[in-house]
């Protein structure tokens, strides 16, 4: 599989690591907006740097594009990517509106590529445990789940970037930036929301988007629950999810059991186990071995012709809870998730 990169910024690096990592893979390219970017892309990642997405998809004929740009402009490399019969892995969130993430979803299966949304979590042995052990009823009625990331980033962190923390770069900040983590896997585990009450504020830093989050859920299914989210919260500490049922709870922090009561099943949880990073403070604290598992999946979804584990409608989800947040916090009042 040839790879190419769109998108030049951090998590870049993590792309690229992984498929180098991949038997079978090859990276072939990567664009940037301008050609001195392009330039030190070239000289990092040791290919053709493009400061034009098209020009570097037609030359090199990736037959996988990564979308790295900022949250807001994913679509339109998307659709170039589309027209030219080339899948589509994009980080998330899938873009910063349910208009435009549904263009993205429509225009690769129109045109008969997969498309992929970055949730690495997804792929945790631990959070897999979890989720396998949700499905298989262990934790019988689910009653309550809950996701905190209560997270840190210093004013540099923003002023740093053109985008981040700008409603039209980002979408928002605390929340659909950081926080989509943890709120996809408290989705993919607990279902879909009926409605909820969201409340959003913009507290110690100079951004549009807020920096701390709350918001109270219906699940469909009959269960409740919340989120909180800050990029405020000095020092920062490893995200949270917390699943509650009938027959016993589990408490996930930074991906890794810290916490299994569930009747009738012994305890995994060992204290020497391997930890894999959180970005509680740091946004490059985390591994890449969970993009890897990711990447691996997608690869082996476009050679088979099957769906990926995470696909666009996936990736639509954690979005749109987010911008149902985003909304009922300015209109005051409890909505429905589209």
């Amino acid at each position: 599989m040839r790879f190419g990169i769109i998108g030049t910024g951090a998590i870049a690096g993590h792309h690229a690591a992984c498929i180098n990592e991949l038997e079978g893979c090859e990276l072939v390219g990567v664009s940037s907006t301008s050609g001195e970017r392009a330039r030190q892309a070239e000289e990092k990642f040791g290919v053709r740097g493009y400061a034009n997405y098209q020009l570097m998809m037609e030359e090199a004929r990736p037959d996988i594009v990564c979308i790295c740009t900022k949250s807001g402009s994913h679509l339109e490399p998307t659709q170039a990517a589309a027209a030219l019969g080339i899948h589509v892995l994009s980080e998330k969130p899938l873009e910063v509106s349910l208009e435009r993430a549904d263009l993205m979803i429509s225009v690769c299966r129109e045109s008969g590529v997969q498309l992929g949304c970055i949730f690495q979590n997804r792929f945790s042995p631990d959070y897999v445990q979890l989720k396998h052990a949700v499905d298989q009823g262990k934790l019988g009625k689910l009653l309550m789940g809950n996701a905190y990331i209560k997270w840190f980033r210093n004013d540099d962190y923003y002023k740093g970037s053109n985008w981040r923390g700008t409603l039209q770069g980002d979408g928002g900040a605390a929340l659909i930036n950081q926080g989509i983590h943890t709120i996809d896997l408290l989705l993919n585990v607990m279902g879909c929301v009926q409605d909820v009450f969201g409340q959003v504020r913009t507290m110690t830093h100079d951004i549009e988007g807020e920096d701390v989050g709350m918001a109270m859920l219906n699940f469909e299914n009959g269960a409740m629950g919340t989120i909180q989210g800050s990029t405020s919260f000095w020092p920062g500490y490893p995200e949270r999810l917390e699943i509650f049922g009938e027959k016993g709870s589990v408490i996930l922090e930074a991906g890794k059991i810290t916490a299994w009561n569930v009747q009738g099943m012994d305890s995994p949880v060992k204290p020497e186990q391997q930890d894999q990073g959180s970005g509680a403070s740091d946004p490059m604290a985390i591994s890449h071995q969970l993009h890897l598992a990711q990447f691996r999946d997608f690869v082996s979804a476009v050679a088979a012709g099957r769906t990926p584990t995470v696909n666009g409608e996936e990736g639509r989800k954690a979005l749109a809870l987010i911008l149902a947040v985003y909304e009922s916090s300015r209109r005051k009042e409890v909505l429905p998730v589209k």
